[in-house]
């Protein structure tokens, strides 16, 4: 390669520069974001003898935006430096921390003629791979909005409402989160109204709730249990609470519907994809879970080098720290975080579910580790296992996957 360009990218522009293989500036430029400014962006990289055969490279500090999608659309390798790698090479160049645009840019391109074999360029996943990916990011944010809301709710309900609480955390499993709560809760949103519901209309709305069975039973106990003596606030602050908890009802009914219609969509672009065979076929991944461990490492087979090189990227291998006679071995705080999330999952659900999973996580347990180890141990074992049968197209086989379990239990 003989020219790398580095693009310092901005809300509305971007700065780019382009420098020769000695590290001289060969062309800058200062392009708007919209096609415009991409065509500009082109002729830049074609006059610097930019061609299919020998495409230059390209340095930018996000892994989104229009400007990347359009850069991966053609056949140039994109590499998104992280924005602390760049600020770190800045400094070596400049001990008066000066900063600019179009420095930046510089930066960036430097960072490739330089060190482009330490950075990965983006991987080349499948229109498809990135459509599932989008799904299953917004499914896991919505997840996350969705348990913020019902903390918020149920903060809220501990100052005034504590009845609630404890009628609903006890029958159901999701707690105020569940249908039935959120459906009594919207016609009851505080003691003094529990204290006039009829048995009947708390039955109304737990068949609006979705519940087909045992409804006078439950609406009964339901009735009796808010009506249990508590502590109260004064009428105008218990009313007043009660509006507040009305409008964090709503936030909570939109994301556990967000949640629902999300899980429902990446599940079934899931289903299309080639790896999915591969991918459910493993103890502990279903649609949902499964859709979102590929979202993270992709469909592009030359993405990681090895499986160790997934692990890390997962932070389920640990870090060695080594320094004279001090050696230490940690987990991984770099890492994946939406993967490491999922991983958590998934090796939870094995362990418990899958025989041969559980013995592996006693195993470790017996081992010294307490649980957060033992599960990060599964769930390394189990990446790893899911690398060698995506690269060779295998599905989850037991005899291979825990041969020690099946020599145990023959």
């Amino acid at each position: 390669m003989t020219s790398f360009c580095g693009i310092d990218w901005a809300e509305t522009h971007h700065d780019v520069a382009i420098i020769n293989s000695e590290g001289q500036l060969v062309t800058k430029k200062r392009i708007p974001d919209d096609p415009a400014g991409f065509a500009q962006l082109v002729d830049m990289l074609s006059e610097a003898g930019d061609n299919a055969e020998a495409p230059i490279p390209v340095a930018i500090e996000t892994p989104r935006g229009l400007l990347v999608s359009a850069l991966r659309a053609t056949p140039r390798p994109v590499y998104a430096i992280n924005p602390l790698a760049v600020a770190r090479y800045r400094e070596r160049h400049s001990v008066a921390r000066s900063k600019s645009d179009h420095a930046d840019a510089m930066a960036l391109a430097n960072i490739l003629r330089v060190d482009a074999h330490l950075h990965r360029p983006l991987p080349a996943d499948s229109e498809l791979c990135q459509a599932i990916a989008v799904l299953a990011r917004a499914h896991q944010d919505a997840i996350w909005a969705r348990t913020k809301a019902h903390h918020q709710l149920r903060s809220l309900l501990r100052e005034f409402y504590p009845t609630f609480l404890a009628v609903f955390t006890s029958r159901f499993a999701l707690g105020i989160a569940s249908p039935e709560a959120r459906a009594v809760l919207a016609i009851a949103p505080t003691p003094a109204v529990a204290a006039t519901l009829s048995v009947s209309r708390v039955a109304a709305a737990l068949r609006r709730a979705g519940r087909s069975r045992g409804i006078a039973e439950a609406a009964a106990e339901i009735k009796a249990g808010l009506r249990n003596s508590q502590l109260r606030q004064p009428v105008r602050v218990e009313t007043a609470m009660g509006k507040h908890a009305l409008a964090l009802l709503a936030a909570v009914d939109t994301a556990c519907m967000n949640v629902e219609e999300l899980d429902r969509a990446s599940a079934e672009l899931f289903r299309t994809h080639p790896d999915y065979e591969v991918i459910t076929s493993f103890p502990g991944l279903a649609d949902s879970t499964g859709a979102r461990v590929l979202a993270e490492i992709g469909d592009d087979r030359s993405r990681f080098a090895d499986a160790r090189a997934l692990k890390a990227y997962a932070g389920s291998a640990p870090v060695t720290r080594a320094s004279g006679r001090s050696i230490s071995i940690t987990h991984r705080h770099i890492k994946n975080n939406r993967l490491a999330n999922v991983g958590w999952m998934w090796a939870f659900s094995a362990a418990s579910t899958y025989e041969p999973a559980r013995r592996h996580y006693r195993h470790r347990r017996e081992h010294g580790d307490r649980h957060a180890p033992a599960n990060r141990h599964l769930f390394n074992k189990l990446l790893g296992q899911l690398y060698h049968c995506l690269q060779t197209g295998q599905q989850f086989d037991e005899a291979k996957a825990f041969p020690t379990a099946i020599n145990t239990s023959a």
